[in-house]
């Protein structure tokens, strides 16, 4: 890892082609949805980055299902910087955010329960999770195969 320091911010318009291209490298994995630069713009304010000098090396967004309940998704670190804590400052940015938003409840679908689990989220049903499968499940390729655990975090105490 470089010796200049990480930092985690909200992304920016200009952001997006670097957080397409991370991103892609998951979806050609069949780990993530591919989402086009478009796609990113469209929604670059729910979107948050880890740079490493200047450039765009981790991102993850939020989606908002409900006043009480946000989706934390779309979270790629480059290979270059897995396992150096890239993935957890980007979740505590966005679990931040959502707690600055009065959001009590985060979940994820994840391939990697082990790395939520060490954030404090826990192992739930997909089911409890309705309005996500209605708004992106159905687009998915592995809707009547899913392999991901949902998991979900109750923010507050030390997450806010």
């Amino acid at each position: 890892m470089s010796s200049e320091e990480i930092t985690v911010r909200t992304a920016r318009l200009s952001d997006a082609t670097a957080i397409a291209d991370i991103t892609a490298v998951y979806a050609e994995k069949g780990v993530m949805l591919k989402r086009g630069p478009e796609n990113i713009i469209e929604n670059i304010r729910n979107f948050f980055v880890a740079e490493c000098g200047g450039a765009v090396i981790g991102s993850c967004a939020i989606s908002f299902f409900t006043l009480h309940l946000a989706e934390i998704r779309t979270l790629a670190v480059l290979d270059a910087f897995r396992r150096k804590k890239v993935g957890s400052m980007l979740v505590r940015k966005a679990e931040a955010v959502l707690c600055e938003e009065g959001v009590k409840t985060a979940f994820v679908l994840t391939l990697t329960p082990d790395f939520f689990g060490s954030l404090g989220y826990r192992a739930v049903e997909k089911e409890l999770f309705p309005q996500k499968i209605w708004r992106d499940c159905t687009n998915c390729p592995k809707l009547m195969a899913c392999d991901e655990i949902a998991m979900i975090k109750e923010l507050d105490g030390a997450a806010c």
